[in-house]
């Protein structure tokens, strides 16, 4: 294999940029990003007097398989040093709450909130926990996440704890997506066991095998729930794109939008903007409607199903405020769609990352999530949305809900369109049929990112790993 084109210059494909740089039988690997920066959705903004606040993901976990591979990169890339850790000891992982009936309530944990009935919820969830054994199996090839927790678990925990779970894992709404796809451990507790409880202690089985490294292994003798780094998350994807540079490999574009791609003898002529690139083979990494402008009218079927998927739009808020002016201490709050359909959660920034504050006086900073899947509903068109409009939605929300009277220091808004994939039901079946039109039609094409096999950060690289591994036969 010459040339490997790769679509997108986000953290997926940096990801994939980087695996195959590292294998022998690829010479050259070409990367086109749109925009002018890259990293995708993993964005810090540093101020010049320290402080650092994030725009996109910001606590990165390292459970698991995808997780301990992210680990093993971050290593290698030399980013050691520079982990921000959090235990799960720590009060940002004890701590996380719920916004429900215009009040906040701590999410129950530990022995004690499993046996006491702890507000919003009306009975112990050991309750449910326990019934939970004993329900019948799905028959269901799919089914909605709200669907599956509430015959598994009783409408209450999917009304409020899920609801508010999927709306800050992927601003979506859990009555339309899917639990195969979004939470496939659950689904897959279900299958092998008849029982997430039994699932979940016994171990469902299958998935992929990562052998831990020396930062990886650190992870789990300390017991870290998530981790971040000293100069924000944007510190990964530059770390890769300076790796892909020093390998001689790689040639990193930017400003760089490809218009069309065709056909052309065993790979592809790409079109961009102002060239054409020629590729034996193509790793899009675009999100899912991108990639289906692009392609030629031979791939109407995969062009369909690519249209299909669904993608949010969400507005982050960073806000500053002097002093500390948090009532509760913890990781932030969620807020169920029954309590405010635009508000998805606040995240109390300087809890889990102290070392991101200003070094001078003390600081409090939050992050204001809103929209998701109810953007349109809320806010009306995100192109026509002001943000003045959104800052104070979410100051309103810091006052109504924190107690916060207060005027934020500093803020910034910033609008993430089209950033969050909704897997719907059936989207496992989607995904499968791509690559079977793909492999059945011997296309030198693989699909990977959020799109398609998670949107977590780790889900994203792995994807690229798994590609790569499938592409070169490893």
């Amino acid at each position: 294999m010459r040339t490997v084109a790769v679509l997108g210059g986000g953290i997926g494909g940096l990801a994939a940029s980087y695996y195959l740089s590292k294998s022998p039988q690829v010479t050259k690997v070409i990367v086109l990003e749109s925009s002018g920066r890259f990293g995708g959705w993993l964005w810090s903004t540093r101020r010049s007097d320290g402080a650092v606040f994030e725009h996109g993901p910001r606590g990165i976990r390292p459970a698991g398989a995808v997780g301990r591979n992210t680990l093993n990169m971050v290593e290698d890339l030399g980013l050691a040093d520079e982990i921000l850790p959090v235990t799960y000891s720590h009060v940002a992982s004890k701590n996380r709450f719920l916004y429900v009936n215009q009040q906040l309530h701590k999410m129950p944990s530990g022995p004690g909130g499993l046996v006491q009935t702890v507000p919003p919820f009306s009975r112990p969830l050991l309750l449910s926990v326990a019934m939970e054994i004993l329900r019948k199996r799905g028959k269901e090839e799919d089914e909605s996440i709200h669907s599956f927790v509430s015959r598994r678990l009783g409408n209450e925990l999917a009304d409020i704890a899920i609801d508010s779970l999927c709306r800050g894992v992927f601003a979506g709404d859990c009555r339309k997506l899917s639990v195969r796809s979004c939470f496939p451990v659950l689904y897959n507790a279900e299958q092998s066991k008849g029982s997430i409880v039994l699932g979940m202690m016994l171990g469902s089985g299958g998935g992929p095998v990562v052998p831990p490294g020396p930062l990886a292994q650190r992870s789990a003798s300390e017991s870290w729930a998530q981790w971040s780094l000293t100069r924000g998350v944007q510190a990964l994807p530059e770390a890769l794109s300076e790796f892909l540079q020093q390998s001689g490999k790689v040639e990193l574009l930017r400003d760089t939008t490809v218009t069309q791609i065709r056909a052309s003898g065993s790979g592809w002529t790409i079109q961009l903007e102002d060239g054409v690139v020629s590729a034996d083979h193509i790793l899009s990494a675009l999100p899912a409607k991108a990639l289906s402008s692009a392609l030629p009218p031979s791939c109407q079927p995969i062009i369909k199903l690519l249209q299909d998927i669904a993608m949010v739009t969400v507005a982050v808020v960073n806000l500053e405020y002097e002093n500390n002016i948090l009532p509760v201490t913890g990781f932030g709050h969620l807020v169920p769609s029954s309590e405010d359909r635009g508000l998805l959660g606040v995240v109390y920034d300087s809890v889990p990352f102290p070392e991101h504050n200003r070094p001078e006086g003390l600081t409090t900073r939050l992050t204001v999530m809103m929209g998701g899947a109810w953007f349109q509903e809320v806010f009306g068109d995100p192109e026509s949305v002001s943000e003045e409009t959104l800052l104070r939605r979410a100051t309103e929300a810091v006052k109504n809900h924190l107690g916060v009277n207060a005027a934020p220091s500093w803020s910034r808004v910033v609008l993430q369109k089209d950033c969050i994939p909704q897997y719907y039901l059936g989207h496992h079946r989607r995904v499968e049929s791509m690559r079977s039109f793909i492999k059945e039609n011997n296309l030198p094409l693989s699909l990977i990112g959020s799109s398609y096999d998670g949107v977590s950060v780790n889900d994203v690289i792995f994807s690229g790993r798994r590609e790569v591994e499938k592409l070169l036969g490893a």
